[in-house]
């Protein structure tokens, strides 16, 4: 299949047939290039006139507001056209390698043929029955091979809904009503999770959204992520006030974060945190809740906490289960999930939840997860990406802070170490933007937002990583000249 990137180099006609016109990096010197001449060459009038329709239409343009290019600078925000493996191609004509992976959703690449395939055979059987069928047993039977300790898990239709099911079962199980969350974990758009959220809310500089109610938000403690002295002190002063102990009057049903962060760029956790958030929980007697919408087979197959050493008392799940269609789950030991309608009184249900359709792709997307090498290539793959931004933004003079787990890698503009969200906030987030802007006009889809996650996905190969790279170095070049 022929490659049609868009590239920088004066030397070839736009757009290029091979990844770069000879150029490879660190065998010869940078063509340094001025980037406006590059951006004309980008075309983008289709995108513009669909945003424009779009506004008439559709509430801010999107469907979701981390789709507006508004956080970076950009007009609007660019319609794709079709996606397929490691590629997009937009509606003007031009072709990206994309990284979003629909933020983080896929990891096989766009429409993978096992996944297509087992699609279109589940819809010629019914896009969705309303009642039991056997496909969604084998798929949770799939899910609980990758992560044992989930006895039980009842499938729903996002990771929103399913972090939202998860509260009220934790609510339900100790009969209290406080949930402990942590800044900067995104867990979803219900109206307690959206209290310093970070990701699309820090994007717009929203701590907190309108509409919720100050019922709702004196129900949810915020803590600092990462800062295991941070909750030492609350529950010192819990104590101080009478309200510590598992019998204590403090009414904290549950703690609730993301082991490894991937909502204010990928952060992980620092020792000692995740023990102290364990630690807390069992001197409470509430629970711990991992929300792995996002980190769940991204790293390995099967759950990050196995891997970061922990066992929490509620799972969720979401994104790569479904196989890119809707799904989420909430799994936990059966004593726990025994408490879910029609077995128990905390009552959650949904017309679509086990869709066999949405089934089909998981079960599919899982199975094809299991082929060996494929975990260790995403570590290799996004490795040197992640090498590859430290060595252009030094050669540059560039202040960044790159983090990196498997095929995961987010930047900030920033001297200091990026351990919670308010270093991301304060990182150059107009030079971000800049970024951001360079390496569409280079062919490479990004996240519109510092706050995201570059994915690596199963598609990708070496010749893209090499290009991406090649991209990183040029625009690096560029990035103390201004704005485009």
């Amino acid at each position: 299949m022929e490659v049609n990137y868009l590239c920088m180099c004066p030397s070839r006609a736009f757009p290029a047939t091979r990844p770069c016109c000879g150029f490879r990096r660190r065998r010869s010197r940078v063509n340094l290039v001025r980037f406006r001449s590059v951006l004309v060459q980008v075309r983008t009038q289709r995108s513009e006139q669909l945003y424009q329709r779009a506004l008439q239409h559709i509430a801010g343009g999107v469907n979701s507001p981390a789709r507006s290019f508004d956080a970076v600078g950009g007009k609007h925000p660019i319609f794709m056209r079709r996606a397929q493996g490691a590629y997009f191609w937009d509606v003007d004509g031009n072709k990206y390698i994309d990284y979003l992976a629909a933020y983080g959703a896929i990891i096989l690449g766009h429409a993978h043929p096992a996944v297509t395939e087992a699609i279109a055979k589940a819809a010629e059987r019914g896009t969705v029955f309303g009642t039991p069928h056997e496909q969604e047993i084998a798929f949770v039977e799939q899910i609980k091979k990758a992560i044992p300790y989930l006895e039980k898990i009842r499938l729903v239709n996002s990771g929103t809904e399913a972090v939202m099911s998860a509260v009220r079962l934790a609510r339900g199980v100790t009969r209290r009503n406080k949930i402990i969350k942590f800044a900067g974990c995104y867990h979803g758009h219900s109206d307690p999770m959206l209290l310093e959220a970070g990701s699309g809310p820090s994007q717009l500089n929203n701590a907190v959204s309108a509409g919720i109610t100050p019922g709702v938000a004196q129900d949810v403690i915020v803590l600092p992520y990462n800062d295991p002295a941070a909750l030492e002190q609350f529950l010192d002063e819990l104590e101080r006030l009478g309200g510590s102990g598992p019998d204590g009057d403090h009414d904290i049903a549950a703690l609730l974060l993301e082991p490894i962060v991937g909502n204010f760029g990928l952060v992980e956790p620092r020792p000692g945190f995740l023990e102290a958030v364990h630690a807390a929980a069992a001197k409470l007697g509430a629970l711990v809740i991992y929300d792995e919408v996002i980190t769940a087979f991204r790293f390995r197959y099967g759950s990050a906490a196995d891997a970061l050493g922990f066992q929490p008392d509620i799972t969720v799940l979401g994104k790569i289960i479904g196989g890119g269609l809707p799904i989420g789950a909430y799994g936990a030991s059966a004593e726990i999930m025994d408490y879910v309608s029609p077995v128990g009184p905390v009552y959650q249900s949904g017309t679509f939840s086990g869709n066999p359709v949405s089934v089909a792709a998981g079960l599919a997307c899982l199975q094809t997860l299991q082929e060996p090498g494929l975990y260790e290539r995403l570590e290799r793959f996004g490795k040197a990406l992640a090498d590859g931004l430290r060595e252009s933004a030094a050669r540059h003079g560039v202040a960044v802070q790159v983090n990196q787990r498997g095929g995961g890698v987010s930047i900030a503009f920033t001297e200091e170490p990026v351990y919670d969200v308010a270093a991301v906030d304060r990182s150059d987030k107009a030079m971000f933007a800049r970024f951001f802007r360079r390496m569409l006009a280079s062919g490479i889809n990004l996240a519109p937002s510092v706050y995201e996650v570059l994915y690596v996905t199963a598609a990708h190969t070496e010749q893209d990583i090499e290009f991406t790279l090649n991209a990183i170095e040029r625009v690096f070049a560029t990035l103390h000249d201004g704005d485009d």
